[in-house]
């Protein structure tokens, strides 16, 4: 008998995976997690019954976090991600010879253990010495930091659990207290078929606390619609301004210079979603 995992998008749509096998279901402190081998997408981690990354499709998402926010830093030494606990933005943060220390917040420890075990094309990269891994809540990471970091990125799950407070205006005003006088950060905000207020909500928080407020955008077919927004604030370094001489010449699958760009050219329906109230 064929096992199928469906992932509810809404009420009346939902995506759905045939599983090979179960490695892991369990219920930690903060969430039922889910470890599972797909046929179609490899090996998929599960949180709350929502799909976080998989082996056949991840590096989309892990490359479009990170590269966009570290290219548009002139000199991105001292980086942090919250959440992230699968490894895969640290893994792509790491291809940046500028970056000093890369400091992960993740607030559930077994997210990190069962991704370097089932994950490691993807968490391999936690044990390198520039990375220094806290488990821990990123909130209050955040609340007791100033002026310490260049980059932030917030690698977080839709907001539910643990996530509730990552999409508040006053977690990024804590962000931007905690990036130095011309930091970038970035977060992920969801899709535009089934989520606008959020995009909308935090569009508006975001442009309310950094100078320079965007909205791009990515194809990651695992995740709710396949269309998915990244928010980027920053405070003095526009992303559609790099320098040519900026970008690095990176082992990426996904990302490029020229997506870089092109992500930020949105559809009518998903700019009108940044024009405010």
């Amino acid at each position: 008998m064929s096992i199928w995992f469906t992932e509810k998008q809404t009420e009346n749509f939902g995506i759905t995976a045939k599983i090979k096998r179960t490695y892991v279901s369990e219920k930690t402190e903060f969430q039922q997690l889910d470890m599972v081998e797909t046929e179609e997408f490899g090996n998929m981690l599960l949180l709350d019954g929502m799909v976080m990354t998989t082996e056949k499709d991840e590096f989309v998402y892990h490359e479009m976090v990170a590269h966009v926010p570290l290219h548009t830093h002139p000199n991105p030494e001292h980086v942090l991600v919250v959440g992230g606990g699968d490894g895969g933005v640290i893994r792509e943060i790491l291809k940046h010879p500028e970056v000093k220390t890369a400091t992960l917040v993740e607030i559930d420890g077994k997210v990190i253990e069962y991704s370097k075990q089932y994950l490691p094309s993807i968490a391999g990269k936690l044990e390198d010495p520039r990375v220094d891994v806290q488990v821990d809540d990123g909130f209050m990471h955040i609340a007791k930091s100033e002026n310490k970091y260049d980059v932030i990125m917030v690698d977080s799950t839709e907001p539910v659990g643990p996530a509730v407070n990552l999409f508040t205006k006053g977690f990024y005003e804590g962000i931007s207290k905690a990036l130095k006088e011309d930091g970038v950060f970035v977060a992920q905000t969801d899709n535009p078929w089934f989520h606008q207020d959020l995009i909308k909500n935090a569009f508006r928080d975001v442009s309310q606390t950094f100078p320079i407020t965007r909205l791009y955008t990515a194809n990651i077919p695992t995740y709710p619609s396949g269309l998915w927004t990244f928010t980027i604030g920053s405070k003095k370094h526009d992303p559609l301004e790099v320098a040519e001489d900026r970008f690095h010449e990176l082992d990426t699958k996904y990302y490029t210079k020229d997506i870089h760009r092109a992500a930020f050219a949105l559809p009518k329906f998903v700019q009108d979603l940044t024009k405010g109230e």
